[in-house]
């Protein structure tokens, strides 16, 4: 545009000719160029500019494009050198600035309106005004400025002739000026063709975006949207009309708008990306305040200095809840709704990372309930499922929300709590301990159930998961040892213990196949007489590695494995064999007594087992004599039933230990029982305590009264001995007349008791 001001003015200049010769200063030539540019620029800028200034911009632009004509024109003019001098008429000169401003705002405004209307049909006819509207202020302007010219010749002026044809030049500044305006225009034409094609793509762009069903949304540097797609419409709630030009800021919840706030300060400071290029979720706020799961994927661009941000977000509400269904599944337990074993140790894994980080501890408890299969069983399923529930409520309610309550299966559970010491664990414990003392109403019955809890802390008791659970269960087993209803802190010594259990429980198993179990027998002697009239078996166990193994170690593991079943049969035929063979042999007939276990007597098959016991052997059931404890008979409905079998079968029932348990003595004269059998740790103190004394006297005479024979057990002194003959009690047995001894020894006291009687 400045160009082609300059170049009319030039060739207009060079058209006009004066009696005198004249030439042109190069540098105010070439000087007289820039303000036509740089007015030109100017104007365009300001009309260009995408503000709402409107007419204030078309009338500013004038006055720069009016300036910069008039300018190039009378620096132009000064440039004339000649042998005259120039004087203006003002009026004339003042003229000229008045049309280049007038016109150059009848055709500025002109373009303001083409810029603003650019897709209105036929507006070829405005723009071809407009250029003819400028050409008309420029040459208008030219010719008033020259007619306000008047040269007056100067006395001293330069004649030279000029040295160049002016009209040479004239046309070689108007072709050239015309090639330039031909590449300006083939310019134009393809950037059209480039727009053209922008748009179609644009178009199909925002076809694609607007039929998209995420959301779609663009916004500049400051958070303001500048886009928004019939997505984000759909998702959101507001029309665009509502959201364009406003910040991102209305579609996000508060209390994420802080954090959004100095993640785009931080972006644009130092162009990091950390949420940018990924894909993020977070949450949207609906038209309306409702929140809910989105998906953001946010990338930038820039055009020029700006940076622009657009944002692809997904409402994830469906897969969110598919995925706790799946969570519900995969880490909850389905009745309690607890984390499960899984999500546990999902859970204090990280906790261990945790501790370790920070060098703190945390504690784990294994709780397990007692009496839950009593329960399960009286009440059913459904009572116990009730009863889970509850007690899943009772310790979440003794723990914080931070810790993690986890049903293990079954009837245990497991409590993680990170950040704690030996003495929060201990009220804790000592807590959910106490909130149980509470009864459990289930379907009308009111029930009672008691905890084990075994607690072990990291990292005393062990660095990684398993061996914190595996420890605070062996914990907890050591509760379930000594009574329930308790707590315990693992210590390595249980660990030693449980580890010893389990080798013990392993070489049993192997006992009986690999014949490392036999019975040793005890002679029972007749007080009065001092003669041999029974034997009781007893079983030993002697390892090949650690050697002989007391009863009183593998009898109660054999009950709690179940072992005790195949052992105790085992027992009941060895013993039954033997004493059938000694009869063989021509020794007295005596009765063989043998210990038989609660489990052993709990089995509906019990006496059937016994009777075919008894026809293998070949024993008559006379010579054998069953001792009951008095655990045993404290089921009594079932008791009752199996003793009178037995009774009926001839077989001789004893009660072992009696005076040790809790139950009533009213099973004396309900029960058909042939002996009692005092207890060794009463007869050993008859001289050391006068109550055990008196309470041997007690039992001696009760038992006669009800017809019943009485056994003592664990004589060991003359004097002992002296003192049950005075109580008249019937029959002794212990290490004053005989240690338990092996069958081939017992043949020896057999072979004495044949001669006495024979003598």
């Amino acid at each position: 545009m400045g160009m082609g001001i300059w170049a009319m003015h030039f060739i207009a200049m060079l058209a006009f000719h004066l009696s005198i010769p004249v030439s042109y200063n190069k540098a105010l030539v070439i000087t007289s160029i820039i303000p036509a540019i740089i007015s030109s620029g100017i104007a365009f800028f300001i009309i260009s500019r995408p503000t709402m200034m409107g007419k204030i911009q078309v009338i500013l632009g004038a006055f720069f494009m009016a300036t910069g004509i008039v300018s190039m024109h009378y620096t132009g003019m000064d440039a004339m050198e000649m042998g005259a001098m120039i004087e203006y008429n003002p009026l004339l000169w003042v003229l000229s600035a008045v049309i280049a401003f007038v016109a150059s705002l009848v055709a500025l405004n002109l373009l303001f309106f083409i810029s603003q209307n650019h897709n209105t049909p036929r507006m070829w006819w405005r723009k071809a005004g407009s250029s003819l509207i400028m050409g008309i202020a420029i040459s208008g302007m030219h010719y008033t400025g020259m007619a306000a010219a008047t040269f007056k010749a100067h006395p001293h002026g330069n004649t030279s002739v000029s040295l160049f044809d002016s009209s040479i030049l004239a046309y070689c500044i108007g072709i050239g000026m015309l090639v330039i305006f031909g590449l300006v225009f083939i310019s134009i034409f393809v950037d059209k063709k480039f727009e053209s094609q922008s748009i179609k793509f644009e178009s199909k762009f925002r076809s694609v975006i607007e039929s998209a069903t995420d959301a779609i949304i663009l916004a500049d540097r400051k958070g303001s949207m500048i886009s928004w797609n019939k997505g984000a419409e759909s998702m959101f709630g507001y029309k665009d009309k509502e959201v364009i030009g406003k910040n991102l800021e209305m579609i996000i919840p508060e209390r994420y708008r802080e954090a959004h706030q100095s993640g785009m300060k931080r972006y644009l400071s130092t162009q990091e990306p950390q949420v940018v290029g990924h894909t993020v979720e977070l949450e949207g706020l609906k038209k309306g305040g409702h929140i809910f799961p989105i998906e953001l994927s946010l990338a930038t661009w820039k055009e020029g200095e700006n940076i622009y941000f657009s944002s692809i977000i997904r409402d994830i509400t469906e897969r969110k809840r598919s995925e706790k269904k799946i969570n519900q599944m995969v880490y909850r337990d389905s009745l309690t709704g607890l984390p499960n074993r899984r999500l546990l140790h999902d859970r204090l894994n990280q906790a261990l990372d945790q501790a370790q980080e920070n060098k703190q501890t945390l504690g784990v408890m294994f709780l397990d309930l007692d009496r839950f299969k009593y329960i399960n069983d009286t009440l059913g399923h459904a009572a116990g499922d009730l009863l889970l529930i509850e007690v899943a409520k009772r310790i979440q309610a003794c723990v914080a929300k931070s810790d993690t309550v986890c049903r293990q299966g079954g009837d245990e559970f497991i409590v993680l709590i990170p950040h704690s010491n030996a003495d929060k664990l201990t009220k804790i414990a000592q807590q959910i301990v106490d909130v149980f003392n509470n009864s459990i109403v289930l379907n009308e019955h009111e029930v009672f159930v008691t905890p084990s809890i075994g607690i072990s802390l990291y990292p005393s008791d062990g660095r990684d998961a398993e061996t914190l659970i595996k420890n605070a269960d062996t914990a907890m087993y050591r509760v379930k040892e000594q009574g329930r209803n308790s707590f315990e802190f693992y210590t390595p010594e249980m660990n030693e213990a449980i580890s010893k259990k389990m080798k013990l429980e392993i070489g049993l198993r192997k006992a009986l196949d690999q014949n490392e179990l036999k019975l040793v027998y005890q002679p029972q002697m007749d007080v009065k007489t001092g003669r041999l009239c029974g034997i009781e078996a007893l079983i030993r166990w002697h390892h090949p590695e650690w050697g002989m193994i007391s009863p009183a170690d593998f009898i109660p593991l054999a009950e709690e494995t179940g072992l005790i079943l195949p052992i105790g049969e085992w027992v009941l035929y060895q013993a039954c064999v033997q004493n059938k063979t000694w009869q063989n042999e021509g020794y007295p007939d005596l009765r063989m007594a043998v210990n038989i276990s609660s489990r052993q007597f709990q089995q509906t098959n019990f006496a059937e087992t016994v009777k075919k016991i008894l026809k293998e052997s070949g024993l008559d059931p006379a010579h054998l004599e069953l001792e009951l404890t008095e655990s045993i008979i404290q089921d009594s409905a079932h008791a009752i039933s199996t003793m009178h079998i037995l009774k009926e079968m001839g077989i001789h029932l004893s009660i072992d230990d009696f005076g040790t348990g809790y139950s009533s003595l009213s099973y004396l004269k309900t029960f058909p029982i042939d002996t009692l059998k005092i207890d060794q740790s009463f007869t050993r103190n008859i001289f050391i305590n006068q109550k055990d004394a008196s309470l041997v006297s007690t039992i001696i005479n009760m038992a006669h009264n009800l017809d019943l024979k009485v056994i003592a057990e664990g004589v060991e002194t003359m004097e002992q001995l002296h003192f049950l003959q005075q109580e008249k009690c019937n029959e002794a047995q212990g290490y004053f007349f005989s240690r338990p001894i092996p069958a081939e020894e017992m043949n020896t006291i057999l072979q004495q008791q044949l001669v006495t009687k024979e003598l």
